[in-house]
């Protein structure tokens, strides 16, 4: 996993982001909870967990979707990299990340709309 974990010194925090569509060429993307922004699904790579387990664990997670229900159409090949703003950035564990890099993954929703949980993570 040392391609997928960022350094000490490029202290991007390694995330996944979800572009999910339907039949109808329509994607989802969802407010996010207690916040006013709208979003893809998308979070972080654990220490121990593949690019690819991520993706599905974080749809599992915040979407309550199985891989049965998708169907994977392209991702990017490389780490897209982004600053977040010096007012936005938080400490955690003694470590603060100036920055994202993310892949991002497109899927078809193949399953019945009663497969999402959207409050499935509590």
């Amino acid at each position: 996993m040392s391609d997928q974990l960022m350094s000490n010194q490029q202290k991007y925090r390694p995330n996944v982001a979800i572009v999910l569509c339907n039949d109808r060429a329509q994607v989802l993307w969802a407010r996010r909870v207690g916040h006013d922004g709208w979003q893809f699904p998308q979070g972080g790579v654990n220490q121990d967990e593949s690019i690819l387990d991520a993706v599905y664990r974080e749809m599992e997670e915040e979407l309550g979707l199985k891989p049965t229900h998708v169907e994977l159409i392209a991702f990017t090949k490389d780490w897209l990299k982004y600053k977040i703003p010096r007012r936005y950035i938080r400490v955690r564990s003694g470590s603060a990340f100036k920055g994202q890099k993310q892949k991002w993954f497109m899927f078809k929703f193949i399953g019945d709309e009663s497969d999402f949980c959207l409050d499935c993570s509590g």
